[in-house]
C-alpha cells in the first residue's frame, strides 16, 4: 500500500458535530465547510488493478490493489465496507475502511485494507446489503451469494449459495425485514435474459409465496425492508413480506417507456424511478401514485444522496440540479463539469453526500470535489489514469470516540 497526501486548501475547524443516524447529522453543512471526518471516497479504474481511498476533508490518498480493473463498486448499508464486483472474472471482494458506526461516535478499527471472504460465483451482477448482510444476484446460474461482515475477516471465508431460481438470467432480489427475499424469476415467456415475475423464498432457498403477476420484463429494484419495488415493463411491481403482488401503472404519456432503475431514498423514505427516456418520478406505493421530480432525456447520472435525503441528477450538458426528496423541489442547479457527448462510453460517474459532489473525470484521471453551498468551489483529485466507478464509505460524522 502506497500512501499519497494532495495539497488541500486547509480550513479551520468548526464546532462539534451532533450524529443523528449512521450516514447523517443534523449539523447545518455550512458550520464547518469541510468534508466529514469518517467520510471516504473509493475510485478504481478501468484498466488497471489501481483503487484509491481518499479522504476528503485532509486530501490523503491511500492506493491498493484489486484482484482485477473495471469492478463495479457498491457501500454496505453499514457504511464500513465496499463491495468490489468483477463481474466477468466471477468474484467478489471486499474493502474495510475500518469505520464502525457506535450511535454517537465512529470508532476506527485498525487501518483500511482487503477483507479476508471472498465470493466465488457465475457471473456476479446485482449488488444488496441489508443490515449485517450482503447479497449478490449471480447472473450465470440464477443463484444467490450470501455473507455476513462479521465474517468478513474469517481467512478463508467464503460467500454462502442459495438455489434462488432455477434458470440463469438477468435478476435481482431484496431482502425483507423478517429475513425473507423477494427474488426473480424467468419463465420464458419473454425473450431474452430479462426475468418476467418475482417469488418469496426463505434463508434455505424453499419457496415462501408463488409469483401471483407475469410482466413483460423486470430490471431495477429497491425495498423498504416491508416493500419491494421492481421496475417492470407492464408497470411498476410491488411486492410485500406477505406475498400480496400488485402492479402500478406509468403515467399515461409514457407509451413503451418504463423504469429500469429504481431508487430507494432511506432518509425521506421515498422510491424513485428512473427511465432516460422519461427522468426521475417519486413512487408512492401507498398512493398508487407516479409524480415527477425532474422529466428530461438529457439526464446522464441519477443518484440519491448519501443519506437519502436528496436527488442529484447530472445532465450531459454538464448542468447539476439537486432536489429536496422531502417535498421533490428543487435546491440548487448549476454548470459542474463539461458537456459529455451521449455515444461516449465511459462518462463522469456522480456521488454526493450533504456538502459535497464527487465526480470523476475519465479523460484527465482526477476526482472533482463540488460544493453544494457553492457549485464554483471546486478541487481536483489525482487517483488513477482511466478512473471507472466510485462510492462512499464511512458516514456523515466528526465525532470520534
Amino acid at each position: 500500500m502506497k500512501k499519497h497526501f494532495l495539497p488541500y486548501l486547509t480550513v479551520a475547524l468548526a464546532s462539534t458535530l451532533i450524529i443523528s443516524c449512521n450516514k447523517t447529522s443534523e449539523v447545518n453543512p455550512s458550520d464547518d465547510p469541510l468534508e466529514y471526518k469518517h467520510l471516504r471516497v473509493v475510485v478504481n479504474d478501468e484498466l488497471s488493478k489501481e483503487v484509491f481511498l481518499i479522504t476528503p476533508r485532509t486530501g490523503e490518498t491511500q492506493k491498493f490493489e484489486t484482484a482485477f480493473p473495471k469492478a463495479s463498486l457498491y457501500v454496505t448499508e453499514s457504511g464500513r465496507y465496499a463491495s468490489v464486483v468483477h463481474r466477468e472474472n466471477n468474484l467478489v471482494q471486499f474493502f474495510d475502511s475500518g469505520l464502525e458506526y457506535h450511535g454517537d461516535h465512529i470508532d476506527v478499527k485498525g487501518t483500511p485494507k482487503w477483507a479476508a471472504m471472498t465470493g466465488e460465483s457465475l457471473a456476479p451482477t446485482h449488488f444488496k446489503s441489508k443490515s449485517d448482510e450482503v447479497l449478490l444476484f449471480n447472473d450465470g446460474d440464477g443463484t444467490l451469494s450470501v455473507g455476513k461482515e462479521t465474517d468478513f475477516h474469517n481467512t478463508g471465508a467464503k460467500l454462502k449459495t442459495i438455489n434462488a431460481s432455477k434458470t440463469a438470467h438477468h435478476g435481482a432480489m431484496t431482502k425483507f425485514n423478517n429475513g425473507n427475499y423477494a427474488v426473480t424469476e424467468k419463465d420464458g415467456s419473454v425473450a431474452g435474459v430479462l426475468p418476467e415475475r418475482v417469488r418469496i423464498i426463505n434463508a434455505s432457498g424453499q419457496e415462501i409465496y408463488k409469483s401471483t403477476v407475469q410482466t413483460k420484463g423486470i430490471h431495477g429494484n429497491a425495498s423498504d425492508g416491508n416493500v419491494s419495488v421492481f421496475g417492470s415493463a407492464s408497470g411498476i411491481l410491488v411486492v410485500t413480506q406477505t406475498g400480496e403482488q400488485r402492479l402500478i401503472a406509468h403515467p399515461s404519456d409514457f407509451g413503451t417507456a418504463w423504469f429500469g432503475t429504481i431508487l430507494e431514498a432511506t432518509k425521506s423514505q421515498k422510491f424513485i424511478g428512473y427511465t432516460a427516456a422519461k427522468g426521475a418520478y417519486v413512487i408512492d406505493v401507498v398512493a398508487n401514485t407516479v409524480t415527477p421530480i425532474v422529466q428530461s432525456t438529457d439526464i446522464m447520472q441519477c443518484k440519491v444522496d448519501y443519506a437519502g435525503n436528496r436527488l442529484v441528477v447530472l445532465l450531459h450538458s454538464g448542468e447539476v440540479q439537486i432536489f429536496n426528496l422531502s417535498n421533490n423541489t428543487l435546491l440548487k442547479t448549476g454548470n459542474v463539469v463539461s458537456a459529455i457527448q451521449k455515444d461516449e462510453v465511459q462518462k463522469p460517474q456522480l456521488e454526493a453526500t450533504d456538502k459535497y459532489l464527487y465526480i470523476t473525470q475519465p479523460k484527465t484521471g482526477e476526482l472533482l470535489q463540488i460544493e453544494i453551498a457553492n457549485l464554483t468551489n471546486k478541487k481536483t483529485i489525482k487517483v488513477s489514469s482511466t478512473p471507472y466507478r466510485l462510492t462512499l464509505l464511512g458516514h456523515e460524522s466528526s465525532e470520534d470516540h
